[in-house]
């Protein structure tokens, strides 16, 4: 059963995907998946026992996208099933292109015209059940509920315990705590915990000022790993830690993939479609506003307050009642 996945570019909705294809893997016992994504998608999920290909998505890279697509799909060839959880008007003509009879996608108009299968899905659920219901609606047989999330990266082994701290969210500022802040919940609870401090090629300079200021704050027992990790490596990493404090980011969703325990900080994002799935050791530090969630990248308002009115000390609470 060879089965064509269009992954979503996000770290963290790409992980929220695997649910839908863990259901695929064990639905059909001899799935074998080539996945198309980005490159962060496809550096995350390549791993999976039953990827037989996988190929970072170039078509707008050069040229004519719709050329390249067309081509990009022949490469590919046919498969038994085609799933596409990027609602694009390019991933619908991959699907179409390949000569694949059965491809499922979300409702929209191109996917309505190019595909065989496109369901209404409400955004009112967890992402991981729109996923699930997009690479399930050729089957009759429907879940009723996802498993958590799966990624297929050994986690490392710290010597001790250790307290990961993520402050970026590559999506906007708007997503972002403050790093000072990030810093005084570190210093709190140094004495239990080595940190480590995350975040990607863009965040090298937020870490560096929580790395500063945990110096001003005397702690010593801290990496910085901001900057320095490939995709496995940074997946590893966080999967090893023992304790989370994080952003709404593609980082929670990794932890969340490892069962790490894990405080994540919400503001202008719908935390019930994006929260971290079936962490059980879990909790969301978020403030209700009349303007969030306005799932902007900056705050339209210019004030910020759904994040700027979250404490230290809030956080520092939520993490001492999951340790």
């Amino acid at each position: 059963m060879r089965i064509l996945v269009i992954l979503p570019n996000w770290l963290g909705d790409a992980l929220m995907a695997t649910p839908a294809i863990e259901y695929l893997s064990t639905y059909y016992p001899d799935a074998q998946f080539t996945f198309v994504g980005s490159f962060v998608s496809i550096e995350a999920l390549k791993y999976h026992p039953k990827c037989e290909r996988y190929y970072v998505d170039k078509t707008k890279e050069d040229g004519n996208r719709f050329i390249n697509t067309y081509k990009f799909a022949k490469e590919l060839g046919q498969f038994d099933l085609a799933v596409s959880f990027r609602n694009q008007l390019h991933a619908s003509l991959l699907l179409r292109w390949t000569g694949t009879v059965i491809c499922c996608a979300r409702k929209s108009w191109h996917s309505q015209l190019l595909l065989s299968h496109t369901p209404p899905i409400s955004t009112e659920q967890h992402l991981v059940l729109q996923y699930l219901r997009i690479a399930t609606c050729n089957i009759d047989e429907k879940p009723t509920d996802a498993q958590p999330l799966q990624l297929y990266i050994q986690k490392h082994q710290f010597e001790k315990p250790t307290l990961g701290i993520n402050a970026g969210a590559t999506y906007g500022s708007a997503k972002r705590w403050y790093p000072e802040r990030f810093a005084k919940v570190a210093a709190e609870f140094n004495d239990r915990f080595n940190i480590v401090i995350f975040g990607g090629p863009n965040e090298v300079e937020m870490a560096k000022d929580i790395e500063n200021e945990l110096i001003r704050l005397h702690v010593s027992n801290y990496t910085n790993l901001a900057g320095k990790t490939s995709i496995q490596e940074l997946c590893a990493y966080i999967g090893g830690c023992s304790l989370f404090i994080t952003n709404d980011s593609g980082p929670m969703h990794v932890a969340a993939a490892y069962q790490v325990s894990t405080v994540a900080i919400f503001g202008p994002t719908r935390y019930k479609e994006t929260s971290q799935w079936k962490n059980e050791k879990s909790l969301i530090v978020r403030h209700e506003m009349d303007c969030s969630p306005c799932m902007k990248r900056e705050c339209p308002l210019g004030h910020h307050n759904c994040m700027k009115e979250i404490t230290a000390d809030e956080v520092i609470d939520a993490v001492k009642s999951i340790l």
